[in-house]
């Protein structure tokens, strides 16, 4: 009954309500997980996208041209170059392209 303290109505103090309450709670929690690692790869790309929009290059040919130049930077990282520092970001650019 601990689990369930702060829960509303009869899913606090009601013993077959409260035990489905942990077991659904749980499935959320688990599915949410990898929702949450989904949308956060999602958001990485957008970041990308529209930081590559005064380029004139888009993200899989950007993505595509990282990989045939062989360098290795993660979606993050390079989400975090694009929104922070935008000077080294460009320089990136420019090396891809070139």
């Amino acid at each position: 009954m601990k689990a369930v303290k702060g829960y509303r109505q009869g899913r606090k103090n009601l013993i077959k309500a409260a035990k489905m309450a942990i077991v659904k709670a749980g499935n959320y929690a688990y599915r949410d997980r990898k929702v949450k690692k989904r949308q956060a790869r999602t958001l990485w790309q957008t970041k990308i996208s529209a930081a590559l929009k005064p380029f004139e290059i888009s993200y899989s040919k950007f993505m595509g041209l990282l990989i045939k130049k062989n360098i290795i930077l993660d979606r993050k990282v390079l989400a975090d170059l694009a929104m922070n520092n935008s000077k080294a970001f460009a320089k990136l650019v420019a090396k891809v392209k070139a």
